[in-house]
């Protein structure tokens, strides 16, 4: 819930403020992410949406997409116990393919780079320039913003 909306003061949401707004999110029909799974057992979690249903994240507007067509990777979850196994690469993987499947003509992200203190739930570049992502910005310090057309162009 750190890029989502939420009522009221943020700093003070609880864990029960969160649950309720991500349950409504849902309830509108609102795409929120993607899971992966070993078996029936939910293992790591990927973030993508489209980008309008994120707080501010970073990204400028892209020339000559529609902003509805546009969707955000923001996170993932990997349990330490699961890290450098691939699961990540597949998460993105599956992310964009998800995206794509649902009309998106543009997928942007947020990673840093490997030796960043924070935002490493993000993802780190060198995954995403693999994953044929581009560099087109700055959000902050620490974020590189990275888009990957889907359309072609």
């Amino acid at each position: 819930m750190a890029w989502r909306p939420l009522t009221g003061d943020r700093a003070r949401a609880s864990n029960a403020d969160r649950k309720n707004a991500m349950h409504q999110i849902v309830k509108a029909g609102t795409p929120v992410g993607i899971l992966a799974y070993e078996g029936e057992v939910p293992v790591a979690w990927c973030s993508i949406a489209p980008r309008a249903s994120y707080t501010p994240l970073g990204g400028e507007a892209y020339e000559g997409v529609a902003e509805d067509k546009v969707w955000s990777l923001a996170c993932f979850f990997v349990p330490r116990a699961r890290r450098g196994q691939g699961i990540g690469k597949q998460l993105l993987a599956a992310a964009v393919k998800t995206a794509r499947k649902r009309g998106a003509k543009v997928v942007e992200a947020y990673p840093v780079d490997p030796d960043s203190p924070s935002y490493r739930f993000m993802g780190f570049v060198e995954n995403f320039e693999r994953a044929g992502f581009t560099e087109t910005g700055r959000a902050g310090k620490r974020r590189h913003v990275m888009h990957l057309r889907l359309d072609g162009k």
